[in-house]
């Protein structure tokens, strides 16, 4: 095992703090990377503060990662040392399921392998993330990045990234449609430049009328305030697509009503129970609401060419690890356009 610095908490009611993890040595399809950016996701938050129930301490965070490759296994086939990579929400699946045949290994029938607060299958132990200065993962769960990209804005890709572009792409977005983007956050900024490249109509529907100048430059075509009941009512039954990114229990019914017959709404913030949906507000209409996670490898490659070939990274700003703590309160009370990315530099010196 080879020893290693990181970030971490040891209780949901502890800061983080500077500590060593051990990470695997290379296995023969492993890639060693040196981690050189690290976006900052709610996930992390949530899973600090054990907000799901579900953490187990030690907790390293971290799963928007960009780095370089260090070393390779003897039986990796697609990357060598110099190259530039990035590591997602997941480092492991079981690659036999009917969902990993398909590349959705997010759906992995005996459950994906997180990046960190999973088990390494390897080792038993637990997976730590990306606040650290280097990680090791198989290379099936590796992806390429583009050069052309300021890469510290990359990270949020990864996770916040895929998030969006994946029922984008799944629901096949294309020119002439009207499609909403419903809150403007680290996911909604992503779903705005996304929607905005595949041609469509692009509104950014939010609760607030002080967003709609940068939601306009982000690529919004217009902005709908879904407290005005009168502009509500003018656009209703007029979308293809609504991408539903409120991360917090509301009440989706006056969005389903905005949605053209047999179109669809997806959620992919709310983990969490919603407000209780008038079933009529779907049967009228057939209408459907769908939720998704994040993308599997190869639509996550998908994606990050994408962004390449279209020049689009996430707008963040950069802080240093010690401003962990710091950042995640202003996370919490909304204070970041619109992601944070820890460079990772400031860690190994």
């Amino acid at each position: 095992m080879k020893e290693v610095k990181a970030y971490g908490t040891e209780a949901k009611d502890k800061d983080l703090e500077e500590l060593t993890i051990k990470r695997r040595e290379l296995l023969e399809n492993d890639v060693e990377i040196d981690i050189l950016y690290c976006g900052v996701c709610h996930s992390d938050i949530h899973a600090a503060k054990n907000d799901w129930g579900n953490t187990t301490y030690t907790l390293v965070p971290g799963h928007e990662i960009v780095g370089k490759v260090t070393k390779v296994g003897n039986q990796v086939k697609n990357y060598k040392k110099g190259d530039l990579v990035g590591v997602g929400c997941m480092v492991d699946s079981c690659q036999e399921c009917s969902a990993c045949k398909e590349d959705l290994e997010q759906f992995c029938e005996e459950g994906m392998v997180g990046t960190y607060n999973g088990k390494n299958k390897h080792t038993g132990k637990q997976t730590f993330g990306g606040y650290s200065t280097s990680i090791t993962v198989r290379e099936e769960f590796v992806v390429s990045v583009p050069e052309n990209l300021d890469i510290k804005a990359v990270a949020p890709l990864l996770c916040a990234g895929i998030t969006t572009f994946s029922p984008l792409n799944h629901w096949k977005i294309k020119k002439g449609d009207k499609v909403g983007v419903i809150g403007l956050g680290g996911l909604g900024h992503m779903g705005i430049k996304f929607a905005h490249a595949m041609g469509a109509e692009t509104i950014m529907i939010t609760t607030s009328p002080d967003k709609a100048e940068d939601a306009k430059r982000l690529g919004a075509d217009s902005v709908l305030i879904s407290k005005n009941k009168d502009d509500m009512k003018k656009h209703r039954g007029t979308f293809d697509f609504l991408l539903n990114t409120v991360p917090v229990k509301h009440d989706i019914n006056p969005y389903i009503q905005l949605l053209k017959r047999d179109s669809t709404m997806v959620l992919v913030g709310a983990i969490e129970p919603l407000e209780p949906m008038n079933g009529g507000n779907i049967i009228m209409g057939r209408k459907r609401v769908a939720g998704s996670l994040i993308g599997g490898i190869k639509e996550t490659q998908e994606m990050l060419d994408f962004c390449g070939k279209n020049n689009i990274v996430s707008d963040v700003e950069m802080i240093d690890i010690k401003d962990i703590n710091n950042a995640y309160k202003r996370v919490q009370n909304n204070d970041v356009k619109y992601r944070f990315v820890i460079d990772m530099d400031s860690l190994k010196k």
